[in-house]
């Protein structure tokens, strides 16, 4: 049975005790490929750097809306110019946050339309973000749908939400919030979606599925999702296994 760990921050803090060991130690345990996703200007290169000596990481470059008032004009040419680098494939993680408003809304709507164009640009894969922002996220996703492909990731929306995502082209990532206890509505969603559009992913050191939920996360603990998901579905745990992963070779254009 092979992983595909569509989102993790391998990066964060959270890991430098034990990095090097942890993303060792993850082939062994199943994990093949992981993608490593930028949150900032600041780890464009990090991340760079860190895929380009771990050949079963992938990375992404771009910028979150948490830190989205950090945008200048030389950002664009920065995530350009990351996207040349070794297996950095994505533009990402990027979006819209209305929970913490970190930065501005109106900046954030304008440095997600500059990212999704860069990324139409490119021909690059999306990885999206959307917390309570969901009115002003699918108008820009609209405006951008023509070429538009990628990730709507750590969803927590409806079924209607889903399939709309779909309709642009999306692929569904879900990850441990699948197993928590209210979990309604990701359940519905994974319960009814086409196994072709759905993904795996652990959002690391974050979203730590049951029964770990408060210790951290890790890109080992994806398989505690696949097992919800083939329990809510009525699959078979390895076939599932191997749609997602077929899915996130697609979804990131990753030719083995």
């Amino acid at each position: 049975m092979k992983l595909f760990d569509t989102h993790a921050h391998l990066l964060d803090e959270a890991f430098d005790a034990d990095r090097e060991a942890l993303i060792a130690s993850l082939p062994g345990k199943g994990v093949v490929h992981v993608m490593e996703c930028c949150c900032d200007e600041a780890g464009i290169d990090r991340v760079a750097n860190l895929v380009a000596r771990v050949p079963f990481l992938y990375g992404s470059a771009g910028v979150h809306p948490h830190s989205a008032d950090e945008w200048t004009s030389e950002t664009a040419d920065h995530i350009r110019a990351a996207l040349q680098r070794e297996r950095m494939l994505a533009v990402g993680e990027i979006g819209l946050d209305y929970h913490y408003d970190f930065s501005p809304r109106n900046v954030q709507k304008d440095v997600l339309d500059a990212q999704l164009s860069l990324a139409k640009e490119q021909s690059r894969p999306v990885i999206l973000h959307d917390r309570e922002a969901h009115g002003d996220m699918m108008d820009l996703l609209r405006a951008h749908k023509d070429g538009l492909k990628g990730i709507m990731h750590c969803f927590s929306g409806s079924y209607e939400t889903a399939k709309e995502c779909l309709d642009l082209g999306l692929f569904i990532a879900f990850g441990g919030a699948l197993t928590f206890k209210n979990a309604v509505r990701p359940i519905e969603v994974v319960r009814r979606l086409p196994i072709d559009r759905l993904l795996l992913e652990t959002d690391c050191p974050y979203m730590t599925p049951v029964p770990f939920r408060g210790q951290r996360n890790d890109p080992s603990l994806c398989r505690l999702t696949l097992e919800k998901m083939a329990e809510v579905r009525g699959e078979d745990r390895e076939t599932l296994a191997d749609a997602l992963y077929r899915n996130a070779l697609t979804v990131y254009e990753i030719t083995e």
